[in-house]
């Protein structure tokens, strides 16, 4: 699609014939990343200018899922799943293994293109930093935080996560 590569385009911009066509000469790969640990990476790269991570969260939560920022809001609302087929959903937290079976599926070798940080160890990182975290918070901004993100806990495996109920 020779327009695509004239100006950036949103996909709201095209029919339903064109959509179509679009996405399905592509292979599409969503990566997904549990909600809870966005808010975390968010907070500590500065995003939110509150003092606390409470406050951020509050903040969050006082946005409204219309108005808040990409990198907090909900994966279903940004990514449309339950519209657009994908062909590979990639999980934070499994990337090397699921990249490694991505790469070899696409014909690439995955040796030096793969992160050096194992899966275990982010998963370790952010059990942790999860608890530090969500410590913090009162028991109604929880309650909140699940309901702000009830679609993306329903439509993906976060099982771990510290928003499911």
């Amino acid at each position: 699609y020779h327009w695509l590569h004239t100006r950036e385009t949103q996909l709201s911009e095209f029919n339903q014939t064109e959509i179509k066509a679009m996405l399905g000469s592509y292979t599409k790969v969503l990566f997904v990343r549990d909600p809870f640990h966005r808010l975390i990476a968010t907070f500590l790269q500065g995003m939110g200018i509150s003092p606390s991570f409470s406050s951020f969260v509050q903040e969050v939560l006082d946005s409204g899922i219309h108005n808040s920022s990409v990198a907090w809001k909900p994966l279903v609302s940004l990514c449309q799943p339950c519209l657009i087929q994908y062909d590979y959903v990639v999980m934070f937290g499994f990337l090397r293994q699921e990249l490694g079976h991505l790469l070899h599926r696409a014909g690439l070798a995955a040796g030096s293109l793969l992160p050096e940080l194992t899966d275990s160890q982010v998963q370790w990182t952010y059990r942790w930093l999860s608890e530090q975290m969500f410590s913090e918070l009162s028991a109604q901004q929880k309650k909140q935080l699940s309901h702000f993100y009830h679609w993306d806990l329903a439509a993906f495996p976060f099982s771990s996560s510290f928003l499911s109920d």
